[in-house]
């Protein structure tokens, strides 16, 4: 080959190699720069769980709401793995969220906060609410809870009684009134009940519930009791079937009191209790102390100091009930 041919075939087989090592090198190192930009702010992201019971979206919503008040952005600078399920499903979904090792477990509700007791005692976990975490087992005290629980419940000092002289008050003359509980359930709200339908001179009747068709039949036997009206405890079948409860009461012409808003909404009588939005709205505030350094054995448990009464003046009168205008005037809500 003459030497200026052969020349160019070098020339030309270096220029090639060169263009293959650039071009190795950019395959090889920019996927790794991309990666590692995707990844990174993902690793610093603190992992939040979230236990549910009921698939109500404006409970959760209220809880993101008040993360964004502290600066903090689902999706964005924080995780969220949020689970609902069933009551027997709860540990199953909590042992699920213990091996994502978050941060911190938020439990909404009770049963969601045993289950998550149940499933870790490292992991903090935040109370939304929760009826009574003392009786329940959840902390050694409210205002010294120890261990890894802390967050709020749903109960403050007479309120269940509140709701019994409510309904007296709605219903004139009433002597006999029953309870709708889910077995295994409020016991605590049960025992005061019971002490407030002595303090008014009421008979007291109680009917249990362990599934949805059991609420029908709840309401059918205290109508055959006579019962002038049915306190409502709180519990999550009951409430994740709040439709069906209102339903019942309807069918039965029965005056109901119940412990949330949400079924004064749904067309229950008359509710009378705190907010369960705004507690999972101030739920925020708990995990920004913890995920900022603060131990859940050094967090008090808060109970709630504000009460929302809302009547529904519809079913007053399908009911053919005349509510007084005093306790008109210190509902908060007023359903026409």
């Amino acid at each position: 080959m003459p030497g200026n041919a052969r020349l160019g075939v070098l020339n030309q087989f270096f220029y090639r190699r060169r263009e293959l090592i650039t071009l190795a090198l950019s395959v090889a190192t920019a996927p790794v720069w991309s990666l590692g930009a995707r990844a990174q702010p993902r690793a610093r992201m603190p992992v939040i769980g979230f236990l549910d019971t009921t698939d109500l979206l404006r409970w959760f919503d209220a809880f993101q709401e008040g993360l964004k008040e502290l600066g903090y952005m689902p999706g964005q600078t924080i995780a969220i793995e949020r689970r609902v399920g069933a009551p027997a499903r709860l540990p199953d979904l909590a042992a699920e969220l213990v091996q994502l090792q978050p941060k911190v477990i938020v439990a909404s509700g009770s049963r969601a906060a045993v289950a998550a007791k149940n499933a870790t005692t490292t992991i903090p976990i935040v109370l939304a609410f929760a009826t009574d975490p003392v009786e329940l087992g959840l902390v050694a005290s409210l205002a010294q809870p120890g261990g890894n629980i802390t967050g709020q419940s749903n109960q403050g000092p007479g309120l269940v009684g509140k709701r019994m002289q409510l309904l007296a008050e709605i219903v004139p003359g009433v002597s006999r009134v029953g309870v709708l509980t889910e077995a295994s359930a409020n016991q605590v709200d049960f025992r005061e009940i019971q002490a407030a339908a002595v303090s008014l001179g009421l008979a007291l009747d109680s009917f249990e519930v362990a599934n949805p068709e059991d609420l029908n039949a709840g309401f059918r036997q205290a109508a055959a009791t006579h019962s002038g009206g049915v306190a409502v405890l709180s519990g999550p079948l009951v409430f994740r079937h709040r439709d069906l409860v209102v339903a019942a009461a309807a069918r039965h012409r029965i005056p109901a009191i119940y412990y949330d808003e949400e079924y004064a909404t749904a067309g229950g009588l008359i509710s009378y209790g705190p907010s369960v939005a705004d507690l999972h709205h101030s739920a925020a505030t708990f995990v920004d102390k913890i995920l900022k350094g603060a131990r859940p054995a050094d967090l008090p448990v808060e109970q709630p100091t504000r009460f929302k009464l809302v009547i529904n003046l519809n079913t007053a009168k399908a009911l053919e009930l005349t509510v007084p205008p005093s306790l008109l005037a210190r509902a908060d809500e007023v359903i026409e």
